[in-house]
């Protein structure tokens, strides 16, 4: 017989979906019935955006996710997302539609080498990046996102000694906008990285009139080229305040469904990345789909966990950063 874990992590997904079910119904339905609230990353499937209740990047949909009544919270995005759901709400049941949906950066930064590496460093204060596991969350002074990162490091005293993890890449993009000397931890995005110099270039020659927009998560390669860098939220807001109607996007493609649906006449094209693929799709925020997000909702797993202590310490370091965001105004 399975174990409680191994039921978890199988969450029900071997099960059998009659195939004239109407899931968008189906999945309203047990919503109202469950007091249940979807929120959707911008990179999920069109499907699973549109029908979730809130739409965002990691840190707003967690917000958003402690600010709810409803009982249970359904994150369709990846592990460490829904995790930092439940930091924020620790009374509420969160579920995760698939429990593999992980993170190539959270991944590329165990804790117990981290842990090794923060020891190297004494008297440095350690930020790290959203996109992180719970227990380095519970390693840091302070959390940030990809749209106050540069803010949060500029706030504090020029001669305190900082430690940036995981993504090497965002810590670089902080570093050289700060002008500050930040010791990073070598983790990176692997859809962010794989971006390809040339071939934008290339595409830019086909279409002069376009604006390239790309995460800070990107190769500095791709961040020179850029006209605008910032959050997934960030390039969405540009993009529809614009008033170009043609945009190169080096993210991942799955924002430009809210982008085209917030801006009909506007035209977005994906960055091509450097592999045989013409894809720049994330493969574990591509696990969630709408038939997993139902048997989700319908027998309520699987469900994320973290430890009592590690809430209790990770919640510190978000804390400090949205004290720190409200007193600048971010």
């Amino acid at each position: 017989m399975d174990t409680l874990e191994e039921i978890n992590v199988k969450g029900f997904a071997e099960e059998e979906i009659d195939p004239s079910l109407d899931l968008f119904a189906e999945i309203e339905k047990l919503k109202k019935e469950k007091n249940a609230v979807i929120l959707a990353h911008y990179y999920q499937e069109p499907d699973i955006q549109d029908i979730a209740d809130y739409i965002g990047d990691s840190l707003g949909l967690s917000q958003q996710a402690a600010k709810t009544d409803a009982d249970i919270i359904v994150f369709a995005g990846v592990h460490f997302m829904a995790e930092t759901a439940k930091i924020l709400s620790p009374s509420k049941k969160v579920l995760l539609p698939d429990l593999k949906a992980g993170c190539s950066l959270a991944d590329s930064c165990p804790a117990h080498l981290f842990k090794r590496f923060k020891e190297a460093y004494p008297n440095h204060l350690v930020i790290t990046y959203v996109n992180c596991t719970a227990e380095l969350k519970a390693m840091s002074d302070i959390v940030c996102t990809s749209s106050n990162a540069v803010q949060i490091v500029e706030s504090l005293p020029k001669d305190q000694k900082i430690i940036f993890g995981p993504d090497k890449n965002l810590g670089a993009y902080v570093a050289k906008k700060t002008g500050r000397d930040l010791v990073l931890w070598n983790g990176a995005c692997m859809v962010h990285e794989i971006f390809s110099r040339e071939k934008i270039t290339r595409l830019k020659e086909r279409h002069p009139g376009a604006k390239l927009l790309a995460h800070p998560e990107c190769e500095d390669a791709i961040l020179k080229m850029a006209d605008y860098i910032g959050s997934t939220t960030g390039i969405l807001k540009y993009a529809s305040g614009h008033p170009d109607k043609e945009f190169i996007v080096a993210t991942e493609a799955g924002i430009i469904h809210q982008m085209q649906k917030e801006n009909p006449d506007k035209t977005f094209i994906p960055a091509p990345p450097n592999n045989n693929c013409a894809c720049n799709d994330c493969p574990h925020m591509k696990r969630n789909t709408l038939e997993k997000l139902y048997l989700c909702i319908k027998n309520e797993m699987p469900e994320i966990y973290v430890p009592q202590d590690i809430i209790e310490k990770a919640v510190k370091p978000i804390e400090r950063m949205l004290s720190i965001s409200a007193r600048l105004g971010l």
